[in-house]
């Protein structure tokens, strides 16, 4: 049980919208805007909190209210010309039926993009001072750019009204141009929007005037703002007390929501993003110091990942709505489960931060431990059950393994889940060893949990041979032995030791160390980390152009801090030639990529990290008593329908389960490959491999083989 539950599940009037409880998700850039339009993926992936009980989810981070503001990066929402409208309110709709509210943030980003896309009109800001993030030199914007992005503010929230939105809230963080204004770090004018506080609170005023005056008084209207910029240039935490105060005072705004930090740069951007390296809520703190001084209602987002924490913060008074944005891209029906009192059923988000990370690199926001949230439209959150109950053997406990056993189990399915250590969790279990990166045992700990309680038949310590397999007359078989360090590349590799051999402490090592990091990913930094912890002395090497390349934006400078604090050496653009001994020492060879130049390190010990090589013994043994040779129709798993021998399963098999409807029709589009490898095994078990056994990937690769595989089972 949540203790101060009630606190989150009372509801909220703000002028005359009652929100339903005090959870929200705020408005952030998922990826998923197509032509500048929030259309049916954006649609869905909101939906699915509505249905989950949210009380108020915001969409549209960053959606852009001007035309040279572009919304092009990261698939962002346009709403700056009535085009907008009829998505709005089919946005709406589709939220309001199941009794949540809808609401956008609205920007200009100002200095805080790119000039060379969509338009190619040059960025603009309240001075020409260059922005470290865009690395964009602005254009200073005269008082006819002022009027004409206040006329656009007011523009957008007259189409937010009239598309049926709940209410807007204007972005006044993270850099963007209000923000650029309040802030004397940018701000450099000497005329009436420049100087002082007052002056530099002028145009956001402006702004929120404007829209007032489009909108109606009837409308809500927020402001996402910074509660101390955390910057010794910057917004001072006195200074954005004022300026929330005012503005409430004044009757522009009817809630805000409060955020620690900025995101000039790429630390800060990570710190105002915190990962799992951070402390629950560790800028609640600035929320709350503003409630104090406010009379409108204070939203707060920033690391807040449990239901537990959220309550307490309204409990208290810190706050009156707690915005758990990653904790519902983890679970977005984590209201309703504490409704139902199924608390213990809610999948809490670890901090990976791998949902943002992408967006960074131009891709969409996927959960690390969720696959089907961003793809409502083809895979359930809800796993359905199958017409009839097929018995299913899965080898494996890592992450592959066990979404397979947990979705077979919701199917329906009896299943069997034989492990060969003595506890789940496969390579997560290492990872979470390397110093910040503990967090990550508790999707294993989750997944653990869930496949117990829907009765799988768990054995630990127990390695799956072929025969033990067979005992047990499988229906179908999913083979998730995961891999191994890939050593293979390596000249001199009987001299090196994986990471995995370092972080499980398989191996001490100690004195001076050479790190290779062939990945670019998190394994390398963070062993890393962890030798210099350890007292090593340590250089990283990368043939990448930086350490950890592949780490996305809110992990990536938190990792580079900690190797310098630690005094680690990093070399990128260097390849590890070969490695031989000396002594009882070890000559490391480096060759740098660019210039072929090559030099020697003596070291004490050598890492490595080069991913992982597949296990799959287990798998081409069980091939031959397969219908299916062991082979997954890609078409079929891509269009969402059952495998095109799922009708053969358990019909000439030792179990004899009679065909249903849950098969209907699987075989009709198979390819014409499926259906001879069925031909050629009648009878027998259909065979299949997930995560790493099929190739080395992430977590939510072997989630995802897994959820789209079995869902259909």
């Amino acid at each position: 049980m949540i203790a101060n539950a009630d606190a989150l599940l009372k509801p909220l009037t703000i002028k005359g919208l009652t929100i339903r409880n005090r959870v929200m998700s705020t408005s952030h850039a998922p990826g998923y805007g197509k032509d500048g339009k929030p259309q049916e993926r954006y649609q869905l992936y909101h939906e699915e909190k509505a249905k989950g009980g949210i009380g108020l989810t915001m969409f549209g981070g960053s959606s852009s209210v001007a035309i040279d503001s572009p919304a092009t990066p990261w698939a962002q929402i346009s709403a700056a010309d009535d085009s907008v409208i009829p998505f709005f309110q089919s946005f709406s709709d589709r939220i309001h039926r199941h009794g949540a509210k809808l609401m956008i943030q609205l920007t200009h980003m100002g200095r805080r993009t790119k000039w060379d896309t969509d338009n190619w009109f040059p960025t603009i800001s309240s001075s020409p001072r260059r922005e470290p993030a865009s690395r964009a030199v602005p254009r200073e914007m005269d008082e006819g750019d002022i009027a004409r992005v206040v006329e656009d503010f007011a523009s957008a929230a007259r189409r937010c009204r009239e598309g049926g939105l709940d209410g807007l809230e204007v972005s006044a963080a993270h850099g963007h141009l209000i923000d650029q204004f309040f802030s004397p770090s940018i701000n450099h004018r000497t005329d009436q929007y420049g100087g002082s506080l007052e002056n530099r609170m002028r145009f956001g005023a402006e702004v929120l005037s404007a829209i007032r005056k489009a909108t109606g008084d009837d409308y809500v209207i927020g402001i996402r703002m910074s509660g101390d910029e955390l910057l010794a240039e910057g917004l001072s935490h006195e200074e954005c007390v004022t300026i929330a105060a005012d503005y409430a005072r004044r009757g522009l705004i009817d809630f805000v929501n409060i955020v620690g930090g900025q995101a000039r740069d790429h630390i800060a951007h990570a710190i105002s993003l915190p990962n799992m390296s951070f402390p629950v809520a560790p800028f609640l703190y600035l929320a709350s110091a503003i409630k104090r001084e406010v009379e409108v209602p204070v939203f707060h987002a920033q690391r807040v990942t449990d239901l537990a924490t959220g309550a307490r913060a309204v409990a208290e008074g810190h706050l009156d709505m707690v915005a758990m944005t990653r904790a519902h891209i983890a679970d977005p029906h984590l209201v309703k489960k504490l409704i139902e009192g199924r608390a213990d059923d809610i999948r809490q988000c670890v901090g990976a931060g791998y949902c943002i990370d992408r967006i960074y690199v131009g891709g969409d926001a996927l959960c690390l431990q969720n696959a089907a949230t961003g793809r409502e439209a083809t895979m359930p959150h809800v796993i359905p059950r199958a017409d009839r109950s097929l018995k299913v053997v899965v080898v494996g406990g890592g992450p592959a393994g066990l979404e397979a056993a947990r979705v077979c189990a919701e199917r329906g399915h009896r299943v069997v889940l034989f492990e060969k250590e003595r506890e789940l969790g496969g390579q997560i279990n290492i990872a979470s060893k390397g110093t910040w990166r503990e967090a990550l045992s508790g999707i294993p700990r989750w997944l653990g949990a869930q496949v117990k309680k829907l009765g799988v038949d768990v054995r630990l310590g127990v390695e799956a041979t072929e025969a033990a397999v067979q005992a047990e007359t499988p229906d179908v078989v999913i083979v998730a032995t995961g891999g191994r360090p890939n050593l293979d590349e390596v000249v001199g590799a009987a001299h090196v030791v994986p990471t995995w051999d370092v972080l499980t402490g398989k191996v001490e090592a100690a004195g001076s160390v050479l790190l290779y990091d062939a990945t670019g990913q998190h394994h390398g930094a963070s062993t890393a980390e962890f030798l210099a912890k350890k007292g090593c002395l340590v250089e990283i090497a990368t043939q990448d152009r930086m350490v950890g390349e592949e780490i996305g934006t809110t992990n990536q400078p938190v990792h580079l801090r900690e190797l310098y604090k630690l005094g680690v050496v990093m070399t990128p653009n260097t390849e590890l030639a070969e490695v031989y001994p000396e002594g009882n020492r070890l000559v490391a060879v480096l060759r740098n990529t660019m210039t072929l130049a090559e030099e020697e390190r003596l070291v004490d010990r050598v890492v490595v990290e080069y991913g992982t090589l597949t296990v799959d013994g287990v798998f081409r043994a069980l091939r031959g008593g397969s219908v299916n040779d062991g082979v997954t129709d890609q078409h079929a798993l891509v269009e969402g329908r059952p495998q095109p021998w799922a009708e053969r399963v358990g019909v000439n098999g030792a179990n004899g389960a009679g065909a249903g409807a849950a098969s209907n029709g699987a075989a009709a589009g198979a390819s014409t490959n499926a259906a001879a490898t069925a031909e050629a095994h009648p009878g027998g078990y259909a065979l299949y491999r997930v995560g790493d056994c099929v190739a080395g990937r992430n977590i939510h690769a072997a989630l995802y083989d897994s959820l789209r595989l079995c869902k259909d089972i």
